[in-house]
């Protein structure tokens, strides 16, 4: 671990980055599943909510981040070989970061099954990973020309790839539903037995194998944006191409959703641009804000988060496995989890159900805050 110079990052991406991990948080963490409010749930199908745009917000990110990192890296002597070295590292270690959330505790508590034969092997962590690799490669051989060039390649033949590759038995372009659709066919195929239990349909995975392409592009995105930030403009000069670029973003998955409709589990090319637009246009608000104009303490939560987010994201994923896992009959006799004994005794019974469950997820969302805040009064910043 080791404290960053504070004059060298751009506050407002870690700020950002760290509104992104709550939003995460609390998405996962709602006391019932069955009494969320809608904007907190993933949309069925077609269509977003606030809950869809939160991954592909971070994707974003990434993509921002690299670009800023390797242009100092370059600047303080680094070679392109060595910097796909760290890009090939960083991304092995958060693939098994992902990897670890999916098989922890490794069947060693009651109630956890266990079995490498069956578990998930796609996840958040593990796409960032691939996409951090691919994008960094793509980053580090081609300049701004180039990268356009494949972020539109990757959404021109993964829509081409949904729309005419016909599926044994379904034909092609079927993309209504979660059965029959390409992704589909080869997640249940390549992946059979891999994919996540509680995905639209048996054999697909939300984060499975082609759709990772236009995954790819959303972090290819966030690296040109990187570039806007990156030009010798002023700042309120970049925040308007930031705005202007998410405006362009935002038009554009509109008008392809007319062809290929927006949707998160396909992770369509209508909502990469979509999603893009709705990054480019919140960041460009932060970085007015507290970059620009220099008002900064309001984000210093979001920074806190921001600054430790995988630490964050990672312990997380552990803490609410753990207070699922962790059980006991009670007085009654009836089998109860820590999870459950918390937000029976202290939730339930001072709200309505929505709210209740709206409380639990702030609660964990605040006592990560806590967490976090902990490691950044200690300056200690986990680097991978």
């Amino acid at each position: 671990m080791s404290s960053p110079t504070p004059s060298s990052r751009l506050v407002s991406l870690d700020a950002f980055r760290g509104a992104t991990i709550a939003g995460m948080l609390l998405v996962n963490n709602p006391g019932s599943w069955g009494h969320v409010y809608p904007p907190l749930l993933h949309a069925p199908w077609h269509g977003w909510t606030f809950t869809d745009a939160i991954f592909p917000g971070f994707l974003w990110i990434v993509g921002v981040a690299m670009t800023l990192s390797f242009a100092k890296r370059v600047e303080a002597g680094g070679d392109t070989g060595e910097l796909f070295r760290h890009v090939l590292r960083r991304s092995a270690i958060i693939f098994g970061l992902g990897l670890l959330l999916t098989a922890f505790p490794f069947g060693l508590l009651p109630g956890h099954n266990f079995s490498l034969e069956k578990m998930r092997i796609p996840g958040v962590l593990q796409r960032i990973g691939i996409c951090y690799l691919v994008a960094g490669a793509i980053c580090l051989r081609w300049r701004m020309r180039g990268q356009i060039v494949w972020a539109a390649g990757l959404l021109v033949g993964y829509g081409l790839l949904l729309r005419f590759v016909p599926v044994p038995g379904y034909g092609a372009g079927r993309i209504d539903e979660a059965v029959g659709n390409l992704a589909w066919w080869i997640d249940s195929n390549l992946l059979a037995g891999h994919t996540w239990s509680g995905a639209p349909a048996p054999g697909f995975d939300p984060e499975g194998i082609i759709s990772t392409l236009p995954a790819i592009a959303s972090t290819l995105l966030g690296a040109l944006a990187g570039g806007i930030l990156r030009a010798p403009n002023t700042g309120a000069a970049k925040t308007g191409r930031l705005l202007a670029a998410g405006g362009a973003l935002l038009v554009a998955g509109l008008l392809w959703h007319l062809w290929q409709p927006i949707n998160k589990n396909l992770w369509t090319s209508s909502f990469t641009l979509f999603m893009a637009g709705v990054a480019s246009v919140g960041f460009a608000a932060f970085y007015w804000l507290i970059d620009v104009r220099g008002w900064q303490r309001w984000a210093t939560p979001f920074v806190i988060y921001g600054m430790n987010a995988i630490v964050i994201f990672v312990g997380a994923g552990l803490v609410a496995k753990l207070m699922g896992l962790i059980a006991w009959t009670n007085a009654a006799g009836a089998k109860t989890t820590l999870k459950g004994w918390l937000y029976a005794t202290g939730f339930t019974p001072y709200a309505s159900p929505f709210n209740a469950s709206l409380a639990f997820a702030l609660a964990f969302v605040a006592a990560f805050l806590v967490f976090g805040w902990v490691l950044w009064r200690k300056r200690w910043f986990l680097k991978i």
